[in-house]
């Protein structure tokens, strides 16, 4: 495994600790034999919504997903980049496309039981597929739309087949699905929690708080987003592939909701709990680098936070209103609420950089080029005046959580500046997400992030401003902006096919796409962040996936 480089936060007075994997020439089974059991707990703010795989859309549950629930491939649990890599999962092998790169045939490995004791066959995986159409998952029109028989689950998701599309075999153990063009993303796509194989059974409609059944590692047994969620060890797992779903160390992962952000940070402090989810609150990052430094982690991520802005309500429905905002942030006073410059730096695009399809570009700054300098407060503020908007009410809505509120409370305080009646609403991160989401609680600007699904620029671009992404009066519209340009979304259509033959010139038609939406405005990218994960004495052998953050099954506790 990789180590990664010890570095020291001078501005935050946080020391960097090196997350190492403790796996070397010592066997796995040696390290199991002396590490397995014990109970990792972890402590948040608030439960992340849905215990549902096809309908939860947030990294808290999609962490603990890795663990609990198999696609017919998965990205390798690994260590930083190796963490990015795809490998198969239930599947025995990544197949190789025929049909013009339109069709894959997937053999499902042999003797693989779900937690609840029945055999894992390809009449699960066939209803699995049906069934992200059945329950609306938040991707289904932008993952899995590119299947045959897709379009007719979209228009009508309870009787949805995908006919022609998701083929099973029993007597061979194959799958087969047909795609109606060829698709470079497509394997990441089934790499995700929303396409995890779950039993033909299941319910097809959200399931809430019920968990169910998976093949992984773990299991969920009780769920309450009030207080807590459990994960014990699946009786009926038996590992097939270390690198698509190791078996854990811990017996069990109690996950407990409730704390402040302060209360979590003492709680690790004091070893009554292992991990906390939240960032640590700025004021607490000098005591926790200074007198912790061995217990703190801090890794990069392909993320951003941004304040995502409702085209279809006043005053946002002006696009001049949302290039003012654009214009007036300093994002270097974000960049100071979020804990520093080596925590964090300010973008005004929305692909973050070293992705795929990114070029350093800034239009909202005082002096444009490729980096953001400082806001352009006279623009922004004849913009406004041009608007006639002046006055007008605005409500910030951000999580109930320090860093957010803070940043939603300088928002408004731009907006304030502005000549608008701002105020803030912070509500629980258990239902944040989803309430900004839907058109029927008329949000006109929220604080949100967003953290790569798999590496590819429509991975944000389309994801969270396409047409297809926009569901009004459901709580699954992840376009929080309720953006939709025709003209723009034909142009991604476009540079997902081309991907297929010329990535490069794809990435270079992204880039385009990049500057496009920002003229457009829907939202105010302002800073991506690194994250910070502060664990108790505890926890060994510490693995930072680039993908899904801390791999949880390869630590284990003292």
């Amino acid at each position: 495994m990789n180590r990664r480089t010890l570095f020291t936060l001078f501005g935050a007075g946080l020391a960097l600790a090196s997350t190492t994997s403790l796996v070397s020439a010592q066997s796995r089974a040696d390290l199991m034999a002396a590490h397995r059991g014990g109970t990792l707990k972890l402590v948040a703010r608030a439960a992340g919504g849905t215990i549902d795989p096809q309908v939860n859309y947030t990294l808290q549950y999609w962490q603990l997903y890795q663990s609990v629930y198999d696609g017919l491939v998965a990205f390798q649990k690994g260590n930083g980049i190796d963490g990015t890599v795809l490998v198969p999962d239930l599947a025995e092998a990544i197949p190789e496309a025929t049909n013009d790169g339109k069709t894959y045939v997937f053999k499902l490995r042999q003797g693989i039981k779900f937690s609840d004791g029945s055999d894992l066959g390809v009449d699960d995986v066939v209803a699995s597929f049906q069934r992200i159409f059945k329950v609306s998952s938040p991707t289904s029109g932008t993952f899995y739309n590119g299947i045959v028989g897709a379009d007719a689950c979209i228009a009508d998701p309870a009787t949805c087949t995908l006919e022609g599309g998701v083929i099973g075999d029993a007597a061979a153990g194959t799958v087969t699905i047909n795609l109606v063009a060829p698709d470079p993303e497509f394997f990441f796509k089934i790499a995700v929690p929303h396409a995890a194989i779950l039993p033909a059974e299941a319910p097809t409609t959200d399931v809430g708080v019920e968990p169910i059944p998976g093949t992984g590692a773990y299991m969920f047994t009780t769920y309450n987003p009030n207080d807590s969620l459990v994960m014990v060890r699946n009786p009926n797992f038996v590992e097939w592939s270390e690198q698509a779903q190791p078996d854990g160390y811990v017996d069990s992962i109690e996950y407990a909701f409730g704390l402040t952000d302060e209360g979590e940070v003492t709680a690790v402090q004091n070893g009554q709990a292992d991990w906390m989810f939240d960032q640590p609150p700025t004021d607490r990052l000098a005591e926790i680098g200074t007198n912790y430094a061995d217990q703190v982690h801090v890794n990069p991520l392909t993320a951003f936070w941004y304040a995502p802005m409702n085209v279809n309500v006043a005053p946002f429905n002006d696009v001049r209103v949302r290039q003012a905002l654009n214009y007036a942030i300093d994002r270097n006073a974000l960049v100071g609420i979020f804990g520093g410059q080596v925590l964090a730096q300010p973008v005004c695009q929305i692909l973050p950089p070293g992705f795929p399809g990114h070029e350093d570009t800034c239009m909202y700054t005082k002096d444009p080029g490729t980096t953001w300098s400082a806001p352009d407060l006279e623009k922004a503020q004849a913009l406004v005046d041009e608007s006639g908007t002046k006055g007008m009410d605005i409500t910030v809505i951000t999580e109930d959580a320090v860093v957010s509120r803070d940043v939603g409370t300088y928002i408004a305080s731009v907006l304030t500046d502005l000549g608008y009646n701002a105020s803030v609403k912070a509500i629980s991160s258990n239902i944040q997400f989803t309430y900004i989401q839907n058109t029927n609680n008329n949000v006109q600007i929220s604080i949100s992030q967003w953290y790569q699904d798999y590496p590819a620029a429509s991975n944000f671009l389309n994801v969270l401003l396409s047409c297809a992404s926009f569901h009004p009066g459901s709580d699954s519209s992840v376009n929080i902006a309720g953006f939709c340009d025709e003209g723009i979304d034909a142009r991604m259509q476009a540079a997902m096919a081309q991907a297929v033959t010329d990535p490069e010139a794809a990435n270079a038609e992204w880039a385009k796409i990049d500057q496009a939406m920002m003229e457009q405005a829907p939202m105010a990218p302002l800073f991506t962040p690194k994250h910070v994960d502060f664990l108790s004495k505890r926890v060994q052998n510490f693995n930072f996936s680039n993908q899904f953050q801390w791999v949880m099954a390869m630590s284990w506790v003292q």
